[in-house]
């Protein structure tokens, strides 16, 4: 595996062609998954070559977002199917790779410990301070390309009712951001009441 041309390959090209209309799934997003799913598969004891397929499948999980917004995870697995080869993944870490974006679509259906761990990732935010601020980006993102366009107290509501159904997958996840997570519902249900 060649993880940093992987890495590389796949960074320039999402600076290059992620539309700007895109304010949440975005490169940003893309290294903030990266960095949280470093740091749950260290804290999940993974092993350094478990790790590398992990931040990988962060990398590349919506590399898809450059090709369609509906079925983006399909789309990221044909990327990496045609890139990764070439940097010297094997078909085995390709397949890996390719399950574990495929388990980000939502409602997340994660059973593998590296799956579990790259849907983590991906919904980090939802425990930490910047929840409202990486919310509001998602929202302007759908309305923007009218994929569902929301007022903000529709937004908050719709907010409150997924991070009701969510629950962290692996132990380190709930033990850093379940009590956060915790906090900002409930400043949502604070937000709520005083309409």
């Amino acid at each position: 595996m060649d993880y940093n041309k992987a890495k590389d390959y796949i960074i320039a090209k999402m600076v290059k062609e992620i539309k700007p209309a895109l304010t949440y799934h975005n490169i940003d997003h893309t290294l903030d998954v990266l960095n949280s799913a470093t740091r749950i598969a260290e804290g999940e004891k993974c092993a350094e070559t478990e790790i590398t397929l992990i931040k990988t499948a962060a990398l590349y999980h919506d590399s898809g977002m450059m090709v369609t917004y509906k079925g983006h995870e399909k789309a990221s697995v044909a990327i990496v199917e045609e890139v990764l080869p070439q940097m010297h993944y094997s078909p085995t870490e390709i397949t890996q790779i390719s399950k574990m974006i495929l388990t980000t679509e939502l409602p997340q259906r994660a059973t593998s410990l590296h799956e579990k761990i790259l849907c983590d990732a991906d919904l980090d935010y939802l425990g930490r301070d910047d929840f409202f601020w990486i919310g509001q980006s998602l929202r302007l993102e759908w309305n923007r390309l009218n994929i569902k366009n929301t007022s903000l107290l529709e937004w908050y509501e719709l907010q409150i009712e997924f991070m009701e159904s969510h629950s962290y997958f692996t132990s380190f996840s709930k033990n850093l951001r379940n009590k956060g997570k915790k906090h900002n519902l409930k400043q949502l249900y604070q937000l709520l009441k005083k309409r």
